[in-house]
C-alpha cells in the first residue's frame, strides 16, 4: 500500500466508530473520519461471528487486496475502518472493489462537500 498506514490503536478505531461517517453494503461496512495527515490509515476488523480464524483472515485478506487496487482513487487524509459482515467470507475482492469505487468514494466526497466534519463554532465565548 503506497499511501496508507495501518491503524493499530484502539482509540483511532473508536473515534471512527463514534464520530465518523459510514457506508454500508450487505457484506462490509466502512467507517471514515478525517485524520489531518497527507495519507490514509486503514483498519480492518472481522469479529468472531464471521466464523473461525480461517474465515476471518480471508475477510481481512480480500478487503486489503480490494483497498490496494482502489487506493489511487480514494481521497487522502482519512482514517478508514472496514468491518466484515456475515456474507463477507463468501465474497471476492472484486465485490469489495465495486463497493469501494461505487459507494465509499462517493460517500467520502459527499461528506467532504457538505462539511460534515467541520467543527461547530461555540456560542457565548
Amino acid at each position: 500500500m503506497l499511501f496508507t498506514q495501518v491503524i493499530k490503536d484502539n482509540k483511532v478505531f473508536q473515534r471512527c466508530y463514534r464520530s465518523g461517517r459510514f457506508a454500508v453494503c450487505g457484506y462490509v461496512c466502512a467507517y471514515f473520519y478525517p485524520n489531518g495527515t497527507p495519507f490514509n490509515r486503514l483498519g480492518i476488523t472481522a469479529g468472531k461471528k464471521l466464523g473461525n480464524a480461517v474465515k476471518r483472515n480471508r475477510v481481512k485478506r480480500i478487503v486489503r487486496a480490494a483497498y490496494r487496487s482502489c487506493e489511487k482513487d480514494l481521497p487522502m487524509g482519512y482514517d478508514i475502518v472496514f468491518v466484515g459482515r456475515n456474507d463477507a467470507p463468501e465474497r471476492t475482492s472484486c465485490d469489495i472493489e465495486r463497493f469501494i469505487s461505487e459507494r465509499l468514494i462517493g460517500e467520502i466526497n459527499k461528506s467532504a462537500e457538505k462539511g460534515a466534519f467541520d467543527k461547530p463554532k461555540k456560542k457565548g465565548r
